[in-house]
């Protein structure tokens, strides 16, 4: 039986990917085998010697000690395409709000309420509302994943003409990519040439703070910033810089700050992309299909740290083993297999970065399973051995 924690509230239709004769849901368990959360902080926690997985339902997973579970062996899985519908259709009324002084509006006409000649003072006063539309315009996509593709096919689709910018584009987002997106060379050329700009890419060393100083220098006057990615990308010391200097007409953001609220040119929404009933399901039940086929038969799909690797259930038991990406592992664990008389029938061996992780299925089990685990835990670059009968 494995016993599940859950950080934060979890879809019951996520939930029900657990089956109750092998899981049990706990929100309080002290000594888990699997972690499910969505925003929950998990710094600072204490990761017991029991846990072995960890799920994220959502995309984002920097509420999670990425490298200390890297360092035990614990595989941390998100759920990359399962929010990005919600966050597609949120962006989609971002690029309209940026342009359409929607709310600016709105909150005038609230502001008429018990005055005189309701409808004399509204056409008076609209045209400080005005705005341009978005078809025959340019939108530029920083970043072409499930999301980005998402946007840009639909931005198409409303007559608008689309450059994309992604260097490290998937095989899967270029076949749903619609042949119409543009692809440009540099971040520089996508800057230059876009009316309006989308950012879809991960926060991290390399990306943090993409829009900076610099590259506000070259952006094409008068541009629409729109961030439903995460809050870092952006310095938003240089983002005031260039909507004061005309570079930036308005900015749109679903990630808030205080240094952000109260400048007019400045649309924040409070962390709205993922929140819709469908989205939550969606993730919930792609994070515990994720947790259950690792669980069950060491299976790894869509996991941040660790490698992908997926072997078919056979009904033949299996032993799944994470250690460092060096040379001779493969020999060192081999020779344990044959020291114990244990027949390989299939083996899958696949790396990422300093990880490497293997699912080895086999015809029969060793007779002294306590000294196999024990002298493959003797390798020194072992992290972890689980047995799956």
């Amino acid at each position: 039986m494995f016993t599940i924690r859950t950080l934060n509230q979890i879809s019951d239709k996520g939930l029900s990917k657990l089956p109750q004769n092998t899981f049990s849901v706990d929100a309080d368990a002290k000594n888990p085998h699997g972690i499910i959360l969505r925003s929950y902080d998990m710094h600072g926690m204490e990761l017991n010697d029991e846990l072995l997985a960890v799920a994220r339902a959502g995309a984002g997973t920097n509420n999670i000690p990425i490298d200390e579970c890297s360092i035990k062996g614990i595989p941390v899985f998100n759920t990359p395409g399962a929010n990005a519908n919600a966050v597609k259709e949120l962006v989609l009324a971002g690029l309209l709000v940026s342009s359409r002084r929607i709310i600016d509006g709105s909150k005038w006409v609230q502001s008429l309420a018990g005055t005189d000649d309701i409808e004399k003072q509204v056409e008076a006063g609209k045209k400080q509302f005005t705005g341009p539309e978005i078809s025959g315009k340019t939108l530029g996509v920083i970043g072409l994943g499930a999301i980005g593709v998402k946007v840009a096919n639909a931005a198409i689709d409303l007559g608008m003409d689309v450059i994309g910018y992604d260097p490290f584009l998937t095989l899967e987002s270029a076949w749903h990519l619609s042949a119409a997106v543009d692809k440009a060379e540099s971040l520089e050329q996508l800057v230059a040439n876009s009316d309006y700009i989308t950012l879809h890419i991960p926060l991290n060393n390399n990306t943090k703070n993409t829009f900076n100083k610099d590259l506000f220098a070259v952006t094409k006057k008068g541009v629409r910033l729109l961030n439903f990615a995460r809050g870092g990308l952006i310095d938003h010391t240089a983002l005031k810089d260039a909507i004061d200097e005309g570079i930036v007409a308005r900015y749109i953001t679903d990630f808030p700050s205080a240094d952000l609220l109260g400048n007019e040119n400045i649309v924040v929404t409070p962390h709205l992309g993922a929140s819709t009933p469908e989205s939550e399901e969606n993730c919930a039940v792609m994070a515990a299909e994720e947790l259950r086929d690792y669980l069950l038969y060491g299976n790894i799909k869509n996991s941040v740290n660790f490698p992908g690797c997926v072997v078919p259930y056979s009904g033949k038991p299996r032993v799944a083993i994470s250690h460092s990406n060096i040379v001779n592992m493969i020999g060192q664990l081999g020779a344990v297999f044959t020291k114990h008389r244990i027949n390989i029938d299939k083996m899958v061996n696949n790396s990422k970065g300093e990880l490497a992780y293997n699912i080895i299925v086999c015809d029969n089990l060793p007779e002294n399973e306590e000294a196999f685990l024990n002298e493959l835990y003797s390798i020194n670059s072992v992290r972890r051995v689980r047995l799956l009968k």
